[in-house]
């Protein structure tokens, strides 16, 4: 008896023991090591579908689409439900849309891969018909996952600025680089599950996140304008044959840059070879010298120090005068020249005696608090500063020549955002590119204001250069050219030589021309510069008043009707005096 009970307690201890370790057992796998199994599981009969992010759209001033996104499908193929005995019906269904051999897909359809991609960037439409057809078949184990590519709608127009993304719509270039933290977001994802014929279980759907869509980007620019200036762009390439043009427009008072273009150009998207220079922003990254263009930092720095008035007389020496050894001469000789004189004919030795006057150290000055030698700050990359050396390297010459727009480096945004010292009232600003950031439901993420950098000059020497250089698109100055019907225009012509790429003096014959201005003179409602870079003509027309002028008149008479400007002339112009200018 008593060995009964104690073979029954065994039993019973030995039970418990076994139920014990089961339970444990169980625990274990519902408790500690559930996550683990649960991922087991979902890698069987689940995969991670990525929620691609909308890239968000680079719009102009106005709201109009500079850069979007277009809706693709990625074909993918799960090898796990695709029927084996129907590979070949799949491939040859497949075959034709996806633009692949029938029998290499075939060969690729027979996969035991969960997720292997076939063709990325299929067109919507596409892939709809070709899931339509797969549902009608039976056929199961491709998948169409939702994707988009980014498009251009205006293709060449503005490219420089807005730039391009790479195969990872990633910003690679312009605004697409420089804003990429904002119009980028952030994928999603989701798992999903499928039963054995390929049909998602929504039931059973997996961790699931939203994708965070990029916000839109609105920019400063005017398609309007951007559309004026390249038109007239491409007329100066068909009529002068150029190996290069740029053009950049920008609101003074603001700093707004309203419109900005180059040549040669590229369509972001039919994008070329990146070696071919095409796709250079030259109008922020390309430094050279000015040529008279720059006269302007002399003259109002000596206005400005009341070194001068406008009316002052500056000998000019009859057209040739050396100096340190070397001599230094204007197109035509003159004797005596008032300041504005010396703006209006363009005198190389006025300026020179002008910037004497102030000296290396404070001439230098007033070039560093223009802007000059450093990078101004716009939106957009790989800004160059341009090239000011400080007066303990000058030459003996220096002083002269510098003044004039040579041994100095510049960019074209550099020299807009100069003019617009003068034509704004004596306040730097720095070039706006972008104006505000919008999500994607349209509420306003962060906004832009204009910045001013300093006062370089005051109110009253800008009125006096503003009127000096009205006076330069008169009949006897030396861009009559550059008169704008209806308005009075004002500004600035450059003749340079170009710099020789060795570093040892300069080309013969190759020229870099130019105009600033701004229209209209009173109050100015917006700065363009014009440049040509080694047009096609004769040497004895290659000047910044036959070239680039009359490039300016076109651009800001059609500007103006453009912006609604209120004409301020109200008799006709002057008749325009041909003659070849600085």
């Amino acid at each position: 008896m008593a060995g009964a009970r104690a073979r029954a307690v065994i039993l019973c201890c030995g039970l418990a023991v076994v139920f014990t370790l089961f339970s444990a057992r169980l625990i274990q796998l519902q408790v500690r090591d559930r996550a683990h199994y649960t991922r087991m599981a979902a890698d069987r009969h689940s995969r991670k579908q990525i929620i691609p992010a909308r890239r968000g759209d680079l719009l102009d001033i106005h709201g109009e689409v500079l850069a979007t996104n277009e809706p693709v499908r990625t074909v993918v193929a799960d090898g796990s439900l695709i029927k084996k005995d129907r590979v070949d019906e799949l491939a040859e269904l497949l075959a034709g849309p996806l633009e692949m051999d029938s029998a290499s897909l075939s060969k690729e359809l027979k996969t035991s891969r969960r997720y292997l991609i076939l063709r990325k960037r299929l067109p919507e439409l596409v892939a709809n018909d070709l899931k339509l057809q797969m549902a009608t078949r039976g056929l199961t184990g491709v998948y169409f996952d939702y994707d988009s590519i980014r498009v251009y709608p205006n293709d060449s127009m503005l490219s420089h600025v807005i730039g391009f993304v790479d195969h990872q719509k990633i910003g690679k270039d312009g605004t697409e680089r420089t804003m990429n933290r904002y119009l980028q977001g952030h994928d999603g994802y989701r798992y999903i599950e499928r039963d054995r014929k390929g049909r998602e279980i929504v039931m059973y759907r997996g961790q699931e996140r939203e994708a965070r869509h990029g916000n839109n980007v609105r920019l400063c620019i005017d398609l309007g304008l951007q559309n004026i200036v390249e038109n007239e762009l491409d007329e100066a390439v068909r009529k002068y044959q150029p190996a290069g043009v740029m053009c950049v427009m920008m609101r003074p008072r603001t700093g707004e840059v309203l419109a900005l273009a180059n040549r040669p150009t590229f369509n972001p998207n039919q994008r070329g070879d990146p070696e071919s220079g095409d796709m250079k922003n030259r109008a922020v990254l390309d430094q050279y010298e000015p040529g008279s263009i720059f006269k302007i930092v002399a003259a109002s720095a000596a206005l400005n120090e009341r070194l001068v008035s406008p009316q002052t007389l500056i000998y000019c020496e009859n057209g040739r005068y050396r100096y340190g050894g070397s001599w230094l001469k204007d197109h035509h000789g003159y004797g005596d020249l008032s300041v504005a004189d010396i703006i209006k004919k363009s005198s190389n030795i006025g300026s020179a005696k002008l910037a004497m006057q102030l000296g290396d150290e404070r001439f230098h000055d007033y070039i560093r608090r223009y802007g000059f030698g450093e990078p101004t700050g716009v939106a957009l990359p790989w800004e160059a500063g341009g090239q000011v050396n400080v007066p303990n390297v000058w030459s003996k010459i220096s002083i002269t020549r510098i003044p004039m727009g040579h041994e100095i480096g510049v960019t074209a945004l550099q020299m807009v955002t100069a003019m617009s010292v003068i034509a704004n009232g004596g306040t730097l600003m720095t070039p706006m590119l972008v104006k505000e950031i919008q999500a994607a439901d349209g509420r306003l993420v962060k906004k832009y204001n204009s910045v001013e950098v300093r006062r370089v000059i005051s109110e009253k020497t800008a009125r006096q250069m503003r009127e000096a250089l009205a006076r330069v698109v008169a009949a006897d100055g030396t861009a009559p050219l550059a008169k704008v019907p209806g308005f009075t225009a004002a500004g600035k012509t450059g003749t340079a030589e170009k710099v020789n790429p060795n570093g040892r003096g300069y080309l013969a014959g190759k020229y870099l021309v130019s105009f600033v201005g701004f229209v209209p003179e009173e109050d100015p409602a917006f700065v363009c510069l014009i440049t040509v870079d080694d047009a096609a003509v004769p040497s004895n027309e290659n000047y910044g008043g036959l070239v680039a002028a009359p490039i300016f008149s076109r651009i800001a008479e059609k500007a103006a009707r453009y912006l609604n400007l209120v004409p301020t002339l109200e008799e006709p112009l002057d008749p325009i005096v041909q003659g070849h200018t600085p």
